[in-house]
């Protein structure tokens, strides 16, 4: 006997309730490829909403995955601090020079509305269009960086991680801003129709920074800006490991984790059952290579190690499937989950 045909949110919010729908869910987080498919420069791609709504909906018919999403690239957060974006043909933009050039220019730091800020206009916009048109049906995922995570951008990673370390009430006047800022951007997102937000925290995993600094530092933030976002909040590590602040995560208020490849899958479920719903762990990097029976293995074998009971939404490690992987590999991933992820999984 087989299950009713759910659509895309009906499956999606029965497995954040840890149960199982017709089949696991499945998040392609394809934010360059649309590009591919209109024939347009990734710069260009993302300079008209339009454009991006188009690229998500052509997609999502030719994958069928689970999901759409107005996020296009974090650097656009960094704009809104006064920072620039580098823009490359094959692989997501990136952060220019950082902003803030004077530690002590942040006592003065004021917040930034990001509608001031074309980029995150243009992404409000995308998710108000795409939710408009099938948020009924179809999760619409918001994106916004933690405020604990954005200094790598608006400092640069080493004299970051240097603020950090030095107990300096600057970092704190960081934060505040940071926060309002996170704050404003989250429920902006909210506002125009996503479904939930995923917050991105990768300097809060420990493959960054040890849990014990995490527990001083990005997870009291974190438990702070979920309870500001007027939405459900996914947490997300960016690849980043989990486990050893699983408790932490599981405290936070977030209603699912994006998982690290880094990590067992089987041990990660075990862990995390019944508490938050799992999103991963496929390997972006390493799918760049994959054969299209390798995607139907690497399927099978997420599927086996965390699909029962609900809780598990497959989808890549890292929140963005790279520019390299082409098409054949992602109709498989795509092929397989439809095969292999259906209830009861045998």
């Amino acid at each position: 006997m087989t299950r009713n045909e759910m659509t895309s949110l009906e499956r999606t919010l029965a497995t954040l309730s840890h149960k199982e729908p017709d089949r696991v869910p499945l998040f392609l987080n394809l934010t360059m490829h649309g590009a591919r498919e209109l024939n347009q420069p990734i710069k260009t791609y993302y300079a008209e909403a339009r454009m991006v709504v188009k690229g998500q909906e052509i997609l999502r018919k030719k994958y069928g995955h689970d999901c759409l999403t107005g996020f296009c690239y974090g650097a656009a957060e960094v704009e809104a601090f006064g920072g620039s974006t580098l823009f490359f043909d094959n692989g997501p933009p990136n952060a220019g020079s950082p902003p803030i050039r004077d530690l002590e220019a942040i006592s003065s730091l004021e917040v930034p509305d990001p509608r001031d800020c074309p980029p995150l206009l243009r992404m409000l916009e995308t998710t108000r269009t795409l939710a408009d048109r099938y948020g009924d049906s179809v999760p619409v995922a918001g994106v916004a960086i933690s405020p604990f995570s954005l200094p790598v951008m608006q400092l640069g990673f080493s004299r970051y991680l240097d603020l950090l370390l030095s107990d300096d009430p600057i970092f704190r006047s960081l934060m505040e801003v940071n926060k309002a800022f996170c704050t404003t951007w989250a429920n902006l997102q909210i506002e125009a129709g996503a479904t939930a937000v995923v917050y991105f925290d990768p300097v809060t995993s420990p493959t960054i920074i040890p849990p014990d600094l995490a527990r001083k530092t990005g997870l009291p933030i974190a438990r702070e800006m979920i309870r500001s976002i007027n939405g459900g909040v996914v947490y997300h590590l960016a690849s980043g490991r989990s486990l050893a602040i699983a408790d932490d995560l599981m405290e936070s208020g977030a209603i699912g984790l994006g998982v690290s490849a880094l990590e067992d899958l089987s041990v990660l479920k075990e862990r995390f059952a019944g508490k938050m719903t799992l999103i991963g762990n496929l390997d972006g990097v390493s799918m760049r290579r994959w054969s299209a029976p390798q995607a139907e293995d690497e399927v099978r074998a997420a599927l086996s190690k965390a699909a029962f009971g609900g809780g598990f939404i497959l989808s890549d490690n890292h929140g963005e499937i790279p520019w390299q992987v082409n098409d054949s590999i992602i109709s498989a991933i795509a092929e397989a989950t439809r095969t292999y992820g259906r209830y009861p999984i045998v």
